[in-house]
């Protein structure tokens, strides 16, 4: 075990550690981290795109565009009836010699078609594990002949602490206004007669009951009450909120005469 949080009396902490640490608070994936313009991509012309400020992580690797400034990448040219997709990356690299670590922006070239262009291959590395190259797709430039037709970011902007902070307070906002509603309700039973002949079907129609500072929202569930040699079946039961009515559809497909009580348990709202 070694510390890296700490003095031992020489420079000790490596960048490795320091991406280690980063992974754990940020992630182990590829984002743009709320700051500056969020590396805004602005096309200039067919041949020039420029990246605004902004910083990036790539697996625990932390790298920018100073804020008040810009990058700016160098396109090839379209092809004349063709299709194609560039890729620009992030390119990470390290020096197997000396060490020394290094982030640029690079086009990688797409092969033009005449249609369904393909997004060029590129390399995928692993810093942790010692690679001297990782390159992270953060744009796809498409072209349509000579000319760009798209410029699509790939990276998400991650929220920072104060962002995650409100999203959390609006969760539970909206949790505690969904309890309250829960608690804001009250079933009521409503009765309803039903006689029916042998293979008859039946529909019955009746206003759901006023209910002080209450309304009614839906039917939550029924159930039939009676002594009789039949078989009877309701087919629906429902809340028609326009017209204010029960409504109850059904069949009896007995041999004799229906003479039951439907209990149906209707949901009322607190206004």
């Amino acid at each position: 075990m070694k510390i890296v949080s700490g003095r031992t009396g020489s420079p000790h902490v490596t960048s490795q550690q320091f991406r280690q640490m980063l992974e754990g608070i940020i992630g182990q994936g590829s984002y743009i981290i709320t700051s500056g313009e969020n590396l805004k991509p602005e096309l200039s012309s067919n041949n020039l795109l420029k990246i605004r400020s902004g910083m990036m992580a790539h697996h625990g690797c932390i790298s920018c565009v100073d804020i008040g400034t810009y990058d700016e990448v160098t396109l090839t040219n379209g092809s004349q009836g063709m299709k194609r997709i560039d890729l620009i990356v992030n390119r990470y690299t390290r020096n197997a010699e000396t060490e020394v670590e290094n982030c640029s922006w690079k086009v990688i070239q797409g092969k033009p078609v005449a249609s369904n262009p393909a997004v060029p291959a590129y390399t995928s590395g692993n810093l942790q594990n010692g690679d001297l190259v990782d390159e992270c797709p953060a744009f796809e430039v498409h072209y349509d002949g000579i000319n760009v037709t798209e410029v699509k970011s790939l990276l998400s902007v991650t929220d920072g602490l104060s962002g995650l902070s409100s999203k959390l307070k609006n969760a539970e906002t909206t949790m505690n206004n969904n309890l309250k509603s829960l608690l804001s309700v009250k079933q009521v039973t409503v009765t309803n007669n039903i006689n029916v002949g042998a293979g008859k079907d039946f529909e019955k129609y009746i206003k759901a009951p006023s209910l002080t500072g209450y309304t009614p929202i839906g039917v939550v569930g029924y159930d039939l009450v009676g002594n009789w040699d039949v078989w009877i079946n309701v087919s629906s039961c429902y809340y028609n909120s326009a017209s204010n009515l029960i409504y109850t559809k059904g069949h009896n497909f007995g041999t004799g005469a229906c003479n039951a009580l439907l209990n149906a348990f209707v949901l009322y709202k607190k206004n």
